[in-house]
């Protein structure tokens, strides 16, 4: 045997067990929904060539009408074949296509769930170098620090020295105020006192007289409009 036909053997060996191994493994998940799309577009193509077909017939059976009834009658019953062979490919084309979501589905959820283990390996590792007891401690101590630096604030910020009552010093300030008020009205010399006694009245003699000076300047008037 020549070193060409031993090559090409063992390359064929090679392919045989790659292919009894692959079969021996099941196909992938992509390859099966690649051939059930393939399947999928041929089935299609197949129901488009049968309604084409129908509808030649179907045009025949009326173009030979009652002329030639024979003739009509075999293009009916081709009609009845193809359109039988149109729902047989409708109900294949429905179950492929459920099975393909199927495997579309089952293989999204193997994806998401290989993730997710992925995910929780490394979410594992991070937390291995973690103790719960020293992170307890370290939040315990984060907050006897922060309870010892309010402490220091309000150390800081607390007012040092005497301390008044501020409701004294503004009854104070009132007083001092009040007295202020009395000491600018006794420069002012106060305000004007109002007279008790009832203003005079007018005499009876005097009321008499006025009365009697107006009863002539009319008559007055009267005379003059008459000379008039």
């Amino acid at each position: 045997m020549s070193k060409i036909s031993k090559l090409f053997k063992g390359s064929s060996d090679s392919s045989s067990s790659s292919k009894h191994h692959r079969s021996r493994g099941g196909p992938s998940p992509q390859e099966a929904i690649h051939r059930l799309r393939e399947t999928e577009e041929m089935l299609t193509k197949k129901q488009e060539y049968l309604e084409k077909r129908i509808e030649q017939e179907l045009a025949l059976a009326k173009k030979h009408g009652t002329k030639n009834k024979r003739a009509a009658l075999q293009a009916l019953k081709k009609k009845k074949r193809l359109e039988q062979q149109l729902t047989q490919i409708d109900g294949t084309l429905s179950t492929i296509e459920f099975q393909r979501e199927a495997l579309e589905n089952s293989h999204t959820n193997t994806e998401v769930l290989k993730n997710m283990g992925y995910a929780a390996k490394a979410m594992k590792h991070v937390h291995e170098n973690m103790d719960i007891g020293k992170i307890d401690d370290l939040m315990h101590d984060i907050t006897e620090q922060q309870d010892v630096a309010q402490e220091i604030s309000e150390a800081i910020s607390r007012p040092f020295g005497e301390t008044f009552d501020e409701d004294e010093l503004l009854a104070e300030l009132e007083e001092l105020e009040q007295e202020e008020l009395e000491n600018s009205m006794k420069k002012m010399g106060g305000l004007p006192s109002v007279p008790n006694a009832k203003l005079p009245s007018a005499r009876p003699g005097q009321r008499a007289t006025t009365k009697k000076r107006v009863e002539d300047d009319d008559d007055m008037r009267m005379l003059a409009s008459w000379a008039t």
